[in-house]
Parts: C-alpha cells; structure tokens; sequence
C-alpha cells in the first residue's frame, strides 16, 4: 500500500442531451483551450488542473466521471462542466444528475471585496482597485475572473450552487451584475486588486461593466469569483497581441514575464491617446497599431500584422492572441496550417461583432 499517494475525490454524472454525439464535439471544440482533450471515437478525456474528466456518449447519453485531488476542486469541476453543458444545450431539452447532489453551500472560489479607488488610465480605460481579505489565490495564476456587482441600496444575496451542479444565482431585486474580466495587478502588501474597464464610444448606449467602473466609489462591496482560466504563458519566447480586450492580459504577462525572456507585443487600439506604458523586467518591443491611421474601409490589420509576425518567429515562440472572435478562427486555422505545437499558444475570443 503507498500511503504516499495522494486521496483521489471522485464523481458520476449522466447528461441527456438531445444529441449527445453533437454536444461531446461541442465539449472537445471548446474545453481545447482550458484543458489537455483527448478525443478516442464516443469517449474524451478532459485533463486541467483541477483534475480530470471522462465523458462518454452511451445510447443518446453522456455518463460523466470527475477526478479531481481535493472536495473544493471537485466541486470546482462539477460546476464548470455543468454551466458549459446548459450553455450548449441552449433551449433544447437537457436534464444532468450526479451520483451525490451538490452540497448546499457557498461557492469555494467567491472571495469578497469592496473597492477601493477609480481612475482614469487612458481616455477610455479606467482602473478600479479592489481590496481583497485574501489575494494569494490571484498571485501567480490565471487571469480571469468574473466580477460580481450587488444593486445599489440593497444588502448583496451571494450566489451558491444548484443540486445539478450550476450556479445559483440570486434573482430579481437581487440580480447581480455578473462579468468577466482579467486581473491586470496584484498587490500582496495592500491586499489589492486592480481590475481595467474599456469604456466604450459614446454610441454604444450603455455597458453595465463599463458603467460600473465609471460609478464605482470607495467602499462599494463587490465580490470575485475564480480565478479561472487565462493562464501565464511558461516559454522564453512569447508574441503577445490582440486589440484593447487584450490589453490588460498582455500587460500583465508582460509585468510577470521573468528576466531573460523575449516578448514581442501587437497591440491594436483607436488612436495615439490610448496607447499605454508596458513595463517588463523582461526584454521587449512593442508596435503599436492605430485605428483612426487606417485607410477608409480597411478590415483584417491586426490579424495581418500578427500572422507577418509569425512567419518570422521560431516554431518555438509561444502565441499569446485575444480579440475579435472571427479573427481568432483565422488565426486558429492559420497556426494549424503551420502545425504550431498547441502547447505554445492561447488563442482566445474576449467579444464578437453583432
């Protein structure tokens, strides 16, 4: 017996899509980016670091099996899984059981905050500071996280987990305002946590996120839940580029990247005024591409300029790409198309025209 081997914590589900061969494709295509998948006919296997997932479709089933190290990963695990799975049924018909019900307590991964301080960084960036009992859980890790605002004036209703795995969220009077965002710094001697918002142009009506940043004032309690995905790229060589979506996560790559790595950053934005200082201990250049100094009608510079930079790279240089989501597909199919190593890229979509 080795009373070395770490206690593995386990859990069965079953999923009944209306197509489960449709939505196991669905889960590959999607959790690529977040895990380690491998796809063998009707069966995959999920690996990340919260332990691993084998789903396998079984007469118009899915029977699911988490493996995870610890309860709060597993639980971590089942949540994660059964949001995306809701996601991809959509308005179809969709029922998801475990063998042992989620427990009816608080999310493991919801830390409580209150802010601290708001500014403006560039013309259309603004900074709101959070302080946070606890920042470890953001120190060295992912980037992502989703920001959970409570309405003015009323005392926040936190959410918990569902029998089936999900999210519970509070409704009504009590709905929060519920956003992704990346961490750009943390700082461990303040307990502080600095989160950048786009403010968008003023035809855009209104964007609750936004919104929230330009009111937000010292005090106002907030919560965070994660971190999640959005991982620091682990390579000596990396490429960094995307538009303003992007720009907080290239930014604090660049801020974490260690001494004697290469960093070439592409960042798009619309004019001069928003270009911002990218600090590094590491070597790095950055270009700087501006909206307002394209031609009229122009489409597609970014994606340009980055795919003319990657023909000049190394097959070992890491990709680090966010922005619009048909300009991530491009750039999906174009490293395919050259074979680059799915371990030396993050290729991601943080919005999408509509």
């Amino acid at each position: 017996m080795n009373l070395d081997r770490p206690q593995e914590h386990y859990l069965t589900g079953i999923a009944r899509p209306k197509n489960a061969d449709e939505m196991l494709t669905e889960i590959c295509e999607h959790f690529v980016e977040h895990a380690d998948v491998e796809r063998d006919g009707s069966a995959a296997r999920l690996v990340n670091k919260f332990g691993t997932t084998n789903i396998r479709s079984d007469r118009g089933r899915l029977l699911i099996d988490l493996r995870c190290p610890s309860p709060q990963a597993l639980q971590l695990s089942r949540t994660n899984l059964a949001e995306h799975l809701f996601y991809f049924a959509g308005d179809e018909a969709f029922e998801l059981s475990w063998d042992d019900a989620a427990p009816k307590t608080s999310l493991p991964n919801l830390h409580f905050g209150r802010v601290v301080r708001a500014s403006d960084i560039t013309p259309r960036m603004r900074r709101v500071t959070f302080s946070c009992a606890d920042v470890s859980p953001f120190i060295k890790g992912d980037m992502h996280v989703r920001l959970l605002v409570p309405p003015r004036g009323r005392k926040p209703v936190w959410p918990g987990i569902r029998s089936d795995g999900r999210i519970a969220w509070p409704e009504g009077a009590d709905e929060l305002l519920v956003r992704v965002y990346t961490i750009r710094a943390v700082d461990e001697e303040t307990n502080e946590i600095s989160i950048d918002f786009l403010q968008h142009s003023s035809s855009v009506v209104s964007c609750p996120g936004a919104d929230f940043a330009r009111d937000a004032e010292p005090g106002q309690e907030i919560a965070l839940m994660g971190p999640g995905a959005g991982s620091m790229p682990d390579a000596t060589s990396i490429l960094l580029a995307g538009d303003e979506s992007a720009l907080p996560a290239i930014a604090r790559i660049a801020a974490e990247a260690l001494p004697g790595t290469s960093l070439e950053a592409i960042i798009e934005v619309s004019d001069e005024a928003e270009e911002q200082i990218i600090s590094s201990m590491a070597s790095i250049t950055v270009r700087w591409l501006h909206r307002d100094r394209y031609p009229v009608g122009a489409k597609g510079v970014l994606l340009d300029q980055v795919q003319s930079a990657i023909n000049t790279m190394d097959e070992g240089t890491f990709v680090w790409f966010a922005g619009e989501k048909e300009d991530v597909r491009s750039l999906r199919s174009f490293l395919k198309g050259r074979n680059h190593a799915k371990k030396n890229m993050y290729v991601a979509w943080y919005w999408e025209h509509v």
